[in-house]
Protein backbone atom coordinates (compact mmCIF):
# COMPACT_ATOMS: atom_id res chain seq x y z
CA UNK A 1 0.00 0.00 0.00
CA UNK A 2 1.02 3.41 -0.95
CA UNK A 3 1.58 5.87 2.45
CA UNK A 4 1.33 9.04 1.61
CA UNK A 5 0.95 12.98 3.66
CA UNK A 6 -0.80 15.92 2.65
CA UNK A 7 0.68 19.12 3.21
CA UNK A 8 -1.44 22.18 3.56
CA UNK A 9 -2.36 25.07 4.72
CA UNK A 10 -6.24 24.54 4.09
CA UNK A 11 -7.80 21.83 5.76
CA UNK A 12 -10.66 21.87 2.87
CA UNK A 13 -7.63 20.42 0.44
CA UNK A 14 -6.07 17.80 2.54
CA UNK A 15 -9.90 16.26 3.25
CA UNK A 16 -10.31 16.27 -0.51
CA UNK A 17 -6.95 14.58 -1.37
CA UNK A 18 -7.69 12.39 1.52
CA UNK A 19 -10.67 11.11 0.39
CA UNK A 20 -9.02 10.69 -3.75
CA UNK A 21 -6.26 8.91 -1.74
CA UNK A 22 -8.50 6.01 -0.02
CA UNK A 23 -10.40 5.54 -2.93
CA UNK A 24 -7.62 4.59 -4.83
CA UNK A 25 -6.46 2.28 -1.52
CA UNK A 26 -3.66 4.58 -0.61
CA UNK A 27 -3.05 5.40 2.84
CA UNK A 28 -3.04 8.93 4.19
CA UNK A 29 -0.73 8.47 7.50
CA UNK A 30 -0.20 12.34 7.82
CA UNK A 31 -2.45 15.33 7.08
CA UNK A 32 -0.87 18.55 8.46
CA UNK A 33 -0.62 22.11 7.29
CA UNK A 34 3.21 22.56 8.00
CA UNK A 35 6.22 20.53 6.80
CA UNK A 36 7.27 21.17 10.67
CA UNK A 37 4.47 18.68 11.63
CA UNK A 38 4.85 16.25 8.73
CA UNK A 39 8.66 15.92 9.92
CA UNK A 40 8.16 15.65 13.46
CA UNK A 41 5.72 12.67 12.89
CA UNK A 42 7.78 11.01 10.04
CA UNK A 43 10.49 9.87 12.20
CA UNK A 44 8.30 7.47 13.54
CA UNK A 45 6.03 6.95 10.79
CA UNK A 46 7.69 7.52 7.34
CA UNK A 47 5.72 7.75 4.42
CA UNK A 48 6.33 7.12 0.31
CA UNK A 49 5.28 10.22 -0.91
CA UNK A 50 4.50 14.07 0.12
CA UNK A 51 1.94 15.45 -1.54
CA UNK A 52 3.00 19.58 -0.68
CA UNK A 53 1.11 23.13 -1.22
CA UNK A 54 3.72 25.23 -3.22
CA UNK A 55 3.55 28.05 -0.95
CA UNK A 56 3.14 27.75 2.86
CA UNK A 57 1.72 30.07 4.99
CA UNK A 58 4.07 30.05 7.63
CA UNK A 59 6.63 31.63 5.72
CA UNK A 60 8.64 28.52 5.07
CA UNK A 61 10.78 28.76 1.87
CA UNK A 62 9.59 25.84 -1.38
CA UNK A 63 13.74 24.89 -1.31
CA UNK A 64 13.48 23.92 2.50
CA UNK A 65 10.16 22.31 2.46
CA UNK A 66 10.84 19.94 -0.28
CA UNK A 67 14.76 18.89 0.88
CA UNK A 68 13.57 18.52 4.53
CA UNK A 69 10.14 16.19 3.03
CA UNK A 70 13.46 14.40 1.39
CA UNK A 71 15.48 14.17 3.93
CA UNK A 72 12.82 11.75 5.80
CA UNK A 73 12.77 9.31 2.41
CA UNK A 74 10.13 10.12 0.89
CA UNK A 75 9.41 11.49 -2.85
CA UNK A 76 7.61 15.28 -3.25
CA UNK A 77 4.76 15.95 -5.46
CA UNK A 78 3.90 19.49 -5.56
CA UNK A 79 -0.08 19.84 -5.81
CA UNK A 80 -0.97 23.49 -6.40
CA UNK A 81 -2.38 26.24 -8.46
CA UNK A 82 0.88 26.43 -10.26
CA UNK A 83 0.70 29.61 -11.62
CA UNK A 84 3.80 31.32 -10.37
CA UNK A 85 6.58 30.34 -12.41
CA UNK A 86 9.54 31.29 -10.11
CA UNK A 87 8.05 29.30 -7.29
CA UNK A 88 7.56 25.87 -9.49
CA UNK A 89 10.83 26.68 -10.78
CA UNK A 90 12.37 26.53 -7.42
CA UNK A 91 10.80 23.56 -6.37
CA UNK A 92 11.71 21.57 -9.84
CA UNK A 93 15.34 22.97 -8.74
CA UNK A 94 15.23 21.02 -5.67
CA UNK A 95 14.31 18.03 -6.54
CA UNK A 96 10.06 17.26 -6.76
CA UNK A 97 9.22 14.24 -8.96
CA UNK A 98 6.26 16.46 -10.63
CA UNK A 99 3.88 19.25 -10.55
CA UNK A 100 0.21 19.03 -10.72
CA UNK A 101 -2.77 21.79 -10.25
CA UNK A 102 -4.88 21.45 -7.92
CA UNK A 103 -7.75 21.05 -10.63
CA UNK A 104 -6.87 18.17 -11.68
CA UNK A 105 -8.76 15.30 -12.52
CA UNK A 106 -8.97 12.79 -9.68
CA UNK A 107 -7.33 10.07 -11.94
CA UNK A 108 -4.64 12.18 -12.65
CA UNK A 109 -3.81 13.12 -8.83
CA UNK A 110 -4.14 9.09 -8.19
CA UNK A 111 -2.03 7.73 -11.21
CA UNK A 112 0.78 10.92 -10.73
CA UNK A 113 1.21 9.55 -6.50
CA UNK A 114 1.40 5.74 -8.10
CA UNK A 115 4.19 7.17 -10.46
CA UNK A 116 5.76 8.96 -7.49
CA UNK A 117 5.93 6.39 -5.27
CA UNK A 118 7.22 4.00 -7.59
CA UNK A 119 10.40 6.10 -8.23
CA UNK A 120 9.63 7.95 -11.31
CA UNK A 121 9.29 11.42 -12.51
CA UNK A 122 5.86 13.69 -14.20
CA UNK A 123 6.58 14.96 -17.55
CA UNK A 124 3.85 17.05 -17.67
CA UNK A 125 3.04 20.27 -19.03
CA UNK A 126 3.62 22.39 -15.79
CA UNK A 127 7.31 21.55 -15.74
CA UNK A 128 7.39 22.56 -19.66
CA UNK A 129 5.26 26.09 -18.83
CA UNK A 130 7.49 26.74 -15.71
CA UNK A 131 10.82 26.18 -17.73
CA UNK A 132 9.74 27.74 -20.77
CA UNK A 133 8.18 30.72 -19.43
CA UNK A 134 10.87 31.63 -17.57
CA UNK A 135 13.76 33.32 -18.84
CA UNK A 136 16.04 32.93 -16.07
CA UNK A 137 16.39 29.28 -15.62
CA UNK A 138 19.77 28.01 -17.02
CA UNK A 139 20.00 25.77 -19.16
CA UNK A 140 23.30 23.66 -19.82
CA UNK A 141 25.52 23.55 -23.00
CA UNK A 142 26.02 19.83 -23.29
CA UNK A 143 28.45 18.73 -26.38
CA UNK A 144 26.98 15.54 -28.74
CA UNK A 145 28.53 12.66 -27.56
CA UNK A 146 27.83 14.26 -23.73
CA UNK A 147 23.82 14.49 -24.68
CA UNK A 148 24.57 10.82 -26.03
CA UNK A 149 25.69 9.28 -23.07
CA UNK A 150 22.77 11.29 -21.00
CA UNK A 151 19.65 10.00 -22.75
CA UNK A 152 20.76 6.47 -22.71
CA UNK A 153 22.24 7.02 -19.38
CA UNK A 154 18.75 8.21 -17.57
CA UNK A 155 16.63 6.58 -19.98
CA UNK A 156 17.59 3.80 -17.44
CA UNK A 157 20.48 2.11 -19.02
CA UNK A 158 23.51 0.46 -17.07
CA UNK A 159 27.27 2.46 -17.32
CA UNK A 160 28.57 -0.20 -19.07
CA UNK A 161 25.58 -1.00 -21.67
CA UNK A 162 25.79 3.18 -22.40
CA UNK A 163 29.59 3.03 -23.00
CA UNK A 164 28.52 -0.71 -25.71
CA UNK A 165 26.05 1.00 -27.43
CA UNK A 166 28.22 4.18 -27.62
CA UNK A 167 31.20 2.25 -29.17
CA UNK A 168 33.48 3.79 -26.11
CA UNK A 169 35.16 2.40 -23.14
CA UNK A 170 33.13 2.81 -19.82
CA UNK A 171 36.17 4.53 -17.95
CA UNK A 172 35.12 6.93 -21.16
CA UNK A 173 31.39 7.19 -20.13
CA UNK A 174 32.34 7.46 -16.44
CA UNK A 175 34.25 10.76 -17.73
CA UNK A 176 31.62 12.03 -19.69
CA UNK A 177 29.11 11.56 -16.97
CA UNK A 178 31.17 13.02 -14.24
CA UNK A 179 31.24 16.33 -16.95
CA UNK A 180 27.62 16.11 -16.97
CA UNK A 181 27.18 16.52 -13.60
CA UNK A 182 29.74 19.22 -13.16
CA UNK A 183 27.94 21.21 -15.59
CA UNK A 184 24.62 20.72 -13.96
CA UNK A 185 26.35 21.97 -10.58
CA UNK A 186 27.34 24.82 -12.40
CA UNK A 187 23.82 26.46 -12.89
CA UNK A 188 22.72 25.72 -10.37
CA UNK A 189 20.50 22.19 -11.01
CA UNK A 190 22.36 19.44 -9.51
CA UNK A 191 21.99 15.96 -10.70
CA UNK A 192 23.51 13.81 -7.92
CA UNK A 193 21.52 10.99 -8.59
CA UNK A 194 20.19 9.10 -11.76
CA UNK A 195 16.64 10.03 -11.11
CA UNK A 196 18.32 13.99 -11.18
CA UNK A 197 19.71 13.31 -14.15
CA UNK A 198 16.25 12.15 -15.60
CA UNK A 199 14.72 14.96 -13.89
CA UNK A 200 17.36 17.27 -16.08
CA UNK A 201 17.00 15.13 -19.57
CA UNK A 202 13.01 15.62 -19.51
CA UNK A 203 13.48 19.44 -18.75
CA UNK A 204 16.34 20.29 -20.91
CA UNK A 205 14.52 18.40 -23.98
CA UNK A 206 16.88 15.42 -24.14
CA UNK A 207 14.05 13.07 -22.82
CA UNK A 208 10.46 14.39 -24.15
CA UNK A 209 9.14 11.16 -23.24
CA UNK A 210 10.17 9.25 -20.50
CA UNK A 211 9.21 5.72 -18.39
CA UNK A 212 10.08 5.72 -15.16
CA UNK A 213 9.09 2.01 -14.10
CA UNK A 214 13.25 1.97 -16.28
CA UNK A 215 14.68 4.25 -13.90
CA UNK A 216 17.47 2.41 -12.04
CA UNK A 217 19.99 3.55 -9.09
CA UNK A 218 23.14 4.81 -10.02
Amino acid sequence: MVRVAIIDDHESVRLGVSAVCAMAGYEVVHSVSTVDAFVARAVAQPVDVVVLDLSLEDGSSITSNVQRAHSTGAAVLIHSIADRVASVREALAAGVAGVIPKASPTEVVVDSIATVAAGGVLNNLEWASAIDADSEFATVQLGRRERDVLHLYASGLPLKQVALELGIAVSTAKEHLGRIRSKYVEVGRPAPTKVDLLRRAVEDGILPELNPGQVDGD
